[in-house]
């Protein structure tokens, strides 16, 4: 089992496990995409980065996880810290031994190895010996029993849902503290989403794992998430736990597509765009 354990609702309030402060990212020396974003992540809590495409939120995961060198992006102002510590001048790898992974969007597989061998490929960086390791790949397969099932099968033959749930195994296989979970919901059946999302819950519920996940499905992520952040142009514009987000007429008209009348039509809530309080 994973070396953490199930906080209690007072441990997610007090204790930021991550903390990033007014942090900015330019791609090619040029090109401002993150302005100015803060946010906390509680220890043992699950965190939503929410925001439409283009918002800003896969940027800010590899920010954290310092991937943004190899898109030629670099944060220019502010300060990323993982238990107080600058994540700075560490390598993707040293943040992966730290305990802070990142399950990349779309899926990524080596689609000639098998899902057992995707799942191994995790645990590379382990020195904690064999048992362990397979102790933690029962673990794996008893929150994804269908990757037990097709264990043996090649990555790029399984569907598209296995494919992310190989993907969020391997990084279970880590044994990670904190996961950086992007667009988990992408390209998925509306029941493999509750699928996922219910796997993620328990996770977190049962094994402690902290979570930040980057999704465009307001919906879904503000339905499991404890707290939630909403990003648009590269700007924090609105934060707060995720049942009052839920219920924030603002969050309902223009993420939700609903209002205090009911559901409205994507047409109109577009053409309402220019009235939210937030853009002035």
């Amino acid at each position: 089992m994973l070396d953490t354990a199930p906080t209690n609702s007072a441990d997610i309030i007090t204790h930021p496990v991550l903390e990033i402060a007014n942090i900015e990212v330019i791609y090619n020396h040029v090109i401002l995409v993150l302005k100015g974003v803060s946010l906390s992540v509680p220890k043992g809590g699950i965190t939503a980065l929410l925001g439409g495409n283009g918002a800003g939120k896969t940027t800010t995961l590899k920010a954290i996880s310092n991937l943004l060198h190899s898109e030629r992006g670099e944060v220019t102002k502010g300060s990323i810290r993982y238990h107080g510590e600058s994540t700075a001048n560490l390598m993707p790898a040293d943040l992966v031994k730290k305990g802070v992974i990142q399950v990349m969007e779309g899926r990524h597989c080596f689609e000639h190895l098998t899902i057992e061998e995707n799942l191994m490929t995790g645990a590379y960086t382990r020195r904690d010996g064999r048992t362990k390791v397979s102790d933690d790949l029962e673990m794996v397969y008893t929150y994804f029993p269908r990757l037990k099932e097709r264990r043996k099968s090649q990555a790029g033959y399984t569907s598209g849902g296995e494919q992310q749930m190989c993907a969020i195994g391997r990084a279970l296989m880590s044994r990670p503290e904190t996961v950086l979970l992007d667009e988990p919901s992408m390209g998925l059946a509306p029941q493999l989403v509750e699928e996922i999302f219910g796997i993620v819950k328990d996770l977190n519920e049962r094994e402690g794992v902290t979570f930040l996940l980057a999704e465009q499905n307001t919906n879904v992520a503000l339905r499991f998430a404890h707290y939630g952040y909403i990003l648009e142009s590269g700007r924090v514009v609105m934060d707060g736990p995720a049942a009052e987000l839920r219920e924030n007429p603002d969050v309902k008209e223009f993420y939700l597509g609903m209002s205090d009348e009911g559901r409205k039509s994507y047409r109109n809530v577009r053409s309402y765009r220019r009235r939210k309080r937030w853009l002035g």
